[in-house]
């Protein structure tokens, strides 16, 4: 049986989600000859670690699905030492780095961000320097200075990171196969947001911002502030991670990006409320006159990525209403790329790009990807 140790950094909706699959998944796993060795998990403040030496332990499933209950409960790891847990131990602070590190240079180790931290990146690049591999759902490691992100990518064998770009689709993998086989890519558009494309298809529709914002904050869709989403930074990252892959040295700074509002509307000028009762509504009007000026050229209003040469452009752009991105519904992505092969007809992936349980799948097949690097 080959053993693969695990350390997940980030215990929120996906990293919880990570977790139960690792553990519902035992017997498929051990069908293909391989056991996931969950040897610590994290928070932004606690490691948990089983209580004996890491080269023969593991953290059980059932302290695993503890930590889950007590994660989802909005409680600290900290609880799971208060409860006296057999089997485990909770290294606090600083001393839950140091101990990553010390587990990190006894074994070959997989460390899965599924964090949304910019922190993580020293670990991450620590790991590296340790011979260690890494799978990412989280877009900050991958989009911070192109120094880190070289670290990272040094290996491409040891790292994997297909959910940070469109959950569980496979972008990242198909995008690695044109590049291997010299197929030289000339554009990529994408809508690379659930939250923005049901905004766009709902504007479609006729109804105004303000309340296609309102009711997708209302089913869970956004972040608490929806502006997070609004401004489409996400999607800005995502693209930022397609085009390193495709070997541009850009920063964040070189992408032009299209807020869905203005500076004077931003978070550290107007409180969320205020931006949901009194503040999208100013925007209504702006947006209705472009929606219905798209429709009279026969096309429709998509949020998306366009990466093209070096540029890469995040915005609202007018595409054809019978193109596969004006066919889009609801929170689908959709990836189109072109290349010399791809050049007529796009290779177009589509389909769910979000939600916690395709991510953390998405994470979960990067780590049995890696297991020829296993023993």
């Amino acid at each position: 049986m080959k053993k693969i140790s695990v350390i997940l950094m980030g215990c929120g909706g996906v990293g919880r989600q990570l977790i139960q699959h690792i553990v519902s998944f035992r017997s498929l796993h051990a069908k293909m000859g391989v056991h996931l060795r969950v040897v610590g998990v994290s928070d932004s403040k606690s490691l948990v670690v089983p209580i004996d030496d890491v080269l023969k332990e593991e953290l059980d499933d059932e302290v695993l699905s503890e930590v889950c209950s007590i994660k989802s409960a909005g409680s600290p790891l900290t609880t799971l030492g208060a409860l006296e847990k057999g089997g485990c131990r909770v290294f606090n602070g600083s001393e839950s780095r140091r101990e990553t590190e010390e587990i990190a240079q006894l074994l070959g180790l997989v460390v899965v961000d599924c964090s949304a931290s910019s922190d993580t990146v020293e670990i991450l690049t620590k790991a590296v320097d340790l011979g260690c591999c890494v799978v990412l759902a989280n877009k900050k490691p991958l989009t911070s200075t192109l120094e880190h992100y070289d670290k990272l990518v040094l290996d491409p064998r040891r790292i994997r990171h297909e959910s940070t770009v469109g959950a569980g689709l496979p972008v990242i993998a198909s995008m690695n196969r044109i590049i291997s086989s010299g197929d030289p890519v000339h554009s990529i558009v994408g809508s690379l947001s659930g939250t923005l494309g049901y905004v766009m298809s709902e504007l479609e529709d006729g109804r105004p911002l303000s309340q296609v914002v309102r009711a997708a904050k209302t089913l869970g869709y956004t972040e608490p502030d929806p502006r997070d989403d609004l401004s489409g930074m996400d999607v800005a990252r995502k693209g930022l991670i397609l085009a390193r892959l495709l070997g541009k040295r850009i920063i964040m700074d070189s992408i032009k990006i299209e807020s869905l509002y203005p500076e004077e509307m931003g978070p550290g000028v107007m409180s969320v409320d205020d931006f949901l009762q009194n503040g999208v509504a100013k925007l209504d009007q702006n947006i209705e006159e472009r929606v219905k000026r798209a429709s009279s050229n026969g096309c429709v209003l998509r949020y998306v990525c366009m990466i093209e040469g070096s540029s890469v452009q995040v915005g609202i752009r007018e595409v054809p209403k019978d193109s596969p991105l004006g066919r889009l519904r609801g929170s689908d992505n959709i990836v189109e790329i072109r290349s010399r092969c791809y050049k007529e007809q796009p290779l177009v992936i589509q389909g769910a790009g979000a939600g916690n349980d395709t991510t953390a799948a998405g994470c979960l097949a990067d780590i049995i990807d890696m297991q020829d690097l296993f023993h």
